[in-house]
């Protein structure tokens, strides 16, 4: 139930003495909902206040805008001003150790959350110790001479290997006779036409066909002689 018609008047004067700012009767409707009062009586009891000195207003258009009377607030000299002045440098800096004690609090929270529970410490040591045993099996077949790679698979690897070998030669071998056909007659010194359409041999970047060729038949050697 809103409240009578001289109480919303001593809601509203009680609002724009303590805002002490410009108001329309939006900005005051808005704050006063709490007090299930409608636009239309805050309207009202801004204009009866206006009206009768209680506060002022000015006129910007068809709009109002409402301020307390200035002549009821003591105004501080120039002493009390440095007063304040301080008390308020002080609380900001109250105010600034408050916020990095809070902030260091919500990183030992945040740090706190994010170590594990101690079900979740037993689980992932469990996990741990069976990736352990299944990486000591593993060594342990490997220090007593056991091939972990099967003949098959070897041969898969083998022949995808020579397979890109054999590209690569093609593709190489293909290159030298487009390049030797381009370059036969051209002035331009072959380096410098090379570094101008960014041409990288494979040596440029430390690789070798013949090296890779070469792997392939230690390999081969190495099973003949096994």
């Amino acid at each position: 139930m809103a409240p009578k018609s001289d109480s919303t008047e001593a809601i509203v004067l009680n609002f724009v003495n303590e805002q002490n700012r410009p108001l329309n009767s939006q900005n005051v409707a808005d704050a006063l909902q709490k007090f299930n009062l409608k636009k239309s009586a805050v309207q009202k009891a801004l204009d009866t206040l206006a009206d009768s000195g209680k506060i002022s207003f000015k006129e910007y258009g068809k709009q109002k805008i409402y301020i307390a009377r200035q002549d009821q607030f003591d105004i501080p000299d120039s002493d009390e001003l440095n007063q304040m002045k301080e008390k308020n440098t002080k609380l900001q800096q109250q105010l600034d150790e408050l916020r990095k004690a809070i902030s260091g609090v919500e990183g030992e929270i945040k740090t706190l959350q994010s170590n594990l529970t101690l079900e979740q410490i037993h689980e992932k040591e469990a996990r741990l110790r069976m990736e352990v045993m299944e990486l000591e099996d593993k060594l342990e077949k490997l220090r007593g001479g056991v091939t972990l790679v099967s003949p098959e698979d070897r041969e898969v690897v083998k022949k995808m290997y020579s397979e890109q070998i054999n590209h690569w030669r093609k593709r190489k071998r293909m290159f030298k006779d487009l390049w030797d056909a381009i370059t036969e007659n051209s002035p331009k010194d072959l380096k410098e036409f090379k570094e101008e359409l960014g041409i990288e041999y494979d040596e440029d970047i430390g690789v070798s066909l013949q090296s890779f060729g070469d792997l392939l038949q230690q390999g081969t050697k190495r099973k003949r002689g096994q």
